[in-house]
């Protein structure tokens, strides 16, 4: 079941391209993609360009893929090791969503954060009390890690 699922979902993926990300197979293996998010302009992650790795298990589409970011992140839900706390990849996963559907959720937490339930809880206070200082950090974390 997830063979064909992840051959069609990768047919969909090249026939209408998202804008502001890519995502495909790391060579012949269609459990492990490898998918790369443009840093939305309206936010901190502008210009940035993103590294994700994404791996299925062979009972794709009922369970969510594994997915965590290579490139580092400045960012309350995504920790140092590239786990994205995001509720579609745990909880609120539903064998209706498609890749497309989650990289776009991921550059939507991207723009807006959840400091409630952060991942990084020292990150999410900064968001919440010195927005100012989250954003230049972003940005500095953009800069070096995501550009170039």
């Amino acid at each position: 079941m997830a063979i064909k699922r992840l051959q069609n979902e990768l047919q969909s993926l090249q026939r209408d391209p998202p804008t502001f990300c890519n995502a495909g197979p790391i060579g012949e293996n269609l459990l492990r993609w490898e998918a790369t998010i443009m840093g939305p302009e309206d936010s901190p992650y502008a210009g940035g360009k993103f590294y994700v790795d994404i791996r299925f298990l062979l009972d794709y589409p009922f369970k969510p893929p594994k997915v965590k970011f290579l490139t580092k992140v400045y960012h309350p839900n995504i920790n140092p090791h590239g786990s994205i706390a995001i509720d579609i990849l745990e909880w609120q996963w539903s064998p209706a969503l498609t890749i497309p559907n989650v990289l776009l959720s991921i550059c939507l937490l991207l723009t807006d954060p959840n400091p409630d339930d952060p991942l990084v809880p020292e990150i999410a206070h900064i968001y919440k009390k010195q927005r100012t200082l989250y954003d230049k950090t972003a940005r500095e974390w953009t800069q070096k890690y995501a550009m170039g």
